[in-house]
C-alpha cells in the first residue's frame, strides 16, 4: 500500500483500526514504551508507514511531558561564543548527546540585562525537558531561577556565587583546572624556568579562571603579583597581557597562559617583540583545541581536557533520572607536550 496523501490527514483511530488494537496500544507504540509485544510493535509501526500517519506533536506531549528540546544557556554575548572554539566544541557534545536521546539545543544567550527575566519565563514555561547553564558570572539571578525550576539542570563547570548565598546542589560537569594548571607549571620548571608568568582567565566570570591560578600557585608558591596578568579568554585579550607583563617583567623566561585562545596572543606578541619560543619563553596553554594547539608557530604544549566529553556529559546528566543526582562529574586533564615549552 502506499502512504495517504490526500483527503483528511489520518488520524490515531485510524491506524489502531486499521491495526486492530486499541487507541492506547498505539500510543505506546509511537511513545516507544515497553509494554507492547514485539509482533504488535511492527504491525503498528508498518500501518503508520502505510498510512503516512503523523503523530500530534502537541498531543504527545501531554501524553510523554517531554518537548524534545533542552535549552543551553551561555551567559556570553552571541558574537564572543561563536568566535571561541571551546564553546563551539562544548556545543557539539552537548548537541551530540542530546541527539542519541531524540531530543534538540534551543540556544539562548544572556547578553543584556534584560535577557534574564525572558530567559527564565522561557525555562519555566514548559517549553524545555531541562537546561544546561554555563559561562555564568557570580551571582547571576539564574543561579536563584534554578533553584525554582521544575526541570533538571546541570552546570558547566562550578557553580560559582557570591558570599552568603545558597544554591540547591544541582549537578555541574566540570575539568581539573587545578591539577591541569599544576602539571603545566610544574613542567616548565623541570625545563629549568625561574622567571614563569602566567595569564589568567577573569576571576568574575567562571571557577575555572581561580582554579587555574591556584594551580600556578600551589607550585610557585611565592610568585610576584607583577607575574600575574589577567585577561578575558580573547586572543586579542592574550595578546595585550603577554605585552604587560613583558613591560613589567622583561627578564621572564615562561608563561603558563590559561587558554589556547589567550596563548594564541601571546605567542603573537612573543614573535612581534622579538622573543624566540621556546629558546627565550616557552609557553603553555590550557584546553588542547586542535583548530589552536597544532596550528600555532610553534605548536602549542597545552593542557589537554576533552571539551566535546564535557559537553555530552553535561547533557547525559539531564536524562539521568536518579532522585538525586550527582554533585559534580570531573573530567581528567593532561599535558600535552609540543615545541612551545
Amino acid at each position: 500500500m502506499t502512504p495517504h496523501t490526500h483527503g483528511p490527514r489520518p488520524t490515531l483511530e485510524d491506524v489502531a483500526r486499521r491495526s486492530g488494537v486499541s487507541k492506547s496500544t498505539v500510543s505506546r507504540v509511537i511513545n516507544g514504551e515497553a509494554r507492547v509485544r514485539a509482533e504488535v510493535v511492527e504491525q503498528v509501526r508498518r500501518v503508520i508507514a502505510e498510512l503516512g500517519y503523523v503523530p500530534n506533536q502537541a498531543a504527545r506531549q501531554l501524553v510523554t511531558r517531554r518537548t524534545g528540546a533542552v535549552a543551553v544557556v551561555a551567559s556570553q554575548p552571541q558574537n564572543r561564543l561563536f568566535l571561541d572554539p571551546f564553546f563551539d566544541c562544548l556545543l557539539r557534545g552537548v548537541r551530540r548527546e542530546l541527539a542519541e536521546h531524540g531530543s534538540q539545543a534551543v540556544l539562548l544567550f544572556l547578553d543584556e540585562p534584560d535577557d534574564h527575566p525572558r530567559v527564565a519565563d522561557y525555562l519555566g514555561g514548559g517549553h524545555v525537558d531541562g537546561a544546561v547553564l554555563f559561562s555564568l558570572r557570580p551571582g547571576d539571578r539564574l543561579h536563584e531561577m534554578a533553584d525554582r525550576l521544575d526541570i533538571p539542570v546541570v552546570f558547566g563547570g562550578r557553580p560559582l556565587l557570591r558570599d552568603g548565598d545558597t544554591v540547591r546542589a544541582h549537578a555541574y560537569v566540570d575539568g581539573d583546572n587545578r591539577g591541569g594548571a599544576r602539571q603545566a607549571v610544574q613542567h616548565l620548571v623541570s625545563l629549568g624556568r625561574t622567571r614563569i608568568a602566567t595569564v589568567t582567565g577573569p576571576y568574575d566570570q567562571e571557577d575555572s579562571a581561580a582554579e587555574r591560578l591556584a594551580g600556578y600557585r600551589d607550585v610557585l608558591l611565592d610568585t610576584p603579583p607583577e607575574l600575574t596578568e589577567r585577561a578575558d579568554y580573547t586572543e586579542q585579550g592574550g595578546a595585550e597581557a603577554m605585552a604587560a607583563l613583558l613591560d613589567r617583567c622583561p627578564g621572564l623566561d615562561a608563561v603558563f597562559v590559561a587558554s589556547d585562545l589567550m596563548a594564541a596572543g601571546a605567542l603573537r606578541t612573543l614573535r612581534e617583540r622579538g622573543r624566540r619560543v621556546p629558546d627565550d619563553v616557552a609557553v603553555i596553554g590550557f584546553d588542547d583545541l586542535a583548530e589552536i594547539s597544532e596550528a600555532t608557530d610553534p605548536p602549542l604544549t597545552t593542557v589537554h581536557q576533552d571539551v566535546e566529553r564535557m559537553g555530552r556529559l553535561m547533557a547525559r546528566l539531564l536524562f539521568d533520572r536518579r532522585p538525586v543526582l550527582p554533585p559534580s562529574v570531573g573530567v581528567p586533564t593532561r599535558l600535552v607536550v609540543r615545541a612551545s615549552a
